[in-house]
């Protein structure tokens, strides 16, 4: 998928736009004035937060100093490509497309969740009864889109080339009444039966551990093979989606991710901890 995945490609292409910018020694600001746009547009471009159109990455190489045609055809092909349309974009949640691009083509996905099952797991009658839940004002029609949505990520997870999938599960997430006893029970046995998969590890930290390092917040840490593309956190708040992707921060959250899967119970302890709250349930 990575060659026709437009989020990856817009983020190829900024990656290789900020670079021969900085090589050439020139600012935002003169790329502005050579497009005569706003340094804000250079800036969301090189961020992967807008797309360029191929005749602004055509001046913008030759300003920078390219002169191989071949290359210049190249970006402006990537830039084209970062303007195809695939089906998370169809979704109407805006703040989670570039998510939903990334997931896809991510060889690893390390995931903490403090209180709900993360929607890889999710059933379908669970991720209707949290979307429900959190959005009760939701439109029906929506409601059932997101849903499906979310169903159609889990099939990454099955399919021919399926990431390294590592999920931390704060203890809680196995007790909340989400939907209702036959609701749980269905979902802890599909967590059950997803952790048999040889690319998926399952770990609960129990309530046991105390105060740990990840108190702050869950995210999800999503990695690639193509150093072009960037390793990415993503943060789902109250206040909106954010993508971490400094050095530091991705230091952060992976220092914190050895942190959790060392004080966590054993992927085999885990899976007895969840068939115990399966019987919870069944009680």
């Amino acid at each position: 998928m990575a060659g026709t995945n437009p989020t990856l490609r817009r983020r190829q292409l900024a990656s290789r736009l900020r670079e021969l910018r900085e090589q050439a020694g020139k600012s935002i600001k003169e790329a502005a004035e050579q497009l005569e746009c706003s340094p804000a547009k250079i800036s969301r471009i090189e961020t992967a937060q807008r797309g360029a159109l191929p005749r602004d990455v055509r001046d913008l190489c030759l300003f920078y100093g390219m002169t191989e045609q071949t290359q210049i055809d190249a970006l402006m092909s990537l830039a084209r490509e970062a303007k195809q349309q695939v089906w998370w974009q169809e979704t109407e949640d805006v703040d989670f497309r570039p998510f939903l691009g990334l997931e896809i083509d991510a060889t690893s996905i390390s995931e903490y969740e403090t209180t709900t099952v993360p929607g890889l797991l999710q059933t379908e009658e669970y991720a209707r009864a949290i979307i429900k839940g959190y959005l009760p004002r939701m439109d029906p029609d929506v409601l059932e889109e997101r849903v499906a949505y979310r169903l159609r990520r889990q099939e990454r997870l099955h399919g021919p080339q399926p990431p390294k999938y590592w999920v931390l599960l704060d203890e809680s997430v196995l007790h909340r009444h989400v939907g209702g006893a036959d609701v749980m029970r269905k979902q802890l046995e599909h967590i059950e039966k997803t952790s048999e998969l040889p690319h998926v590890t399952i770990q609960v930290i129990p309530f046991t551990v105390g105060a740990h390092m990840g108190f702050d917040s869950a995210f999800v840490l999503l990695e690639f093979s193509d150093p072009t593309i960037g390793d990415t956190v993503y943060l789902d708040t109250l206040m909106g989606s954010f993508y971490l992707e400094k050095a530091k921060e991705l230091e952060r959250f992976r220092e914190t991710l050895n942190h959790l899967r060392a004080v966590a119970l054993s992927p085999q302890e885990s899976a007895v901890h969840i068939a115990r709250a399966y019987d919870r349930f069944a009680a």
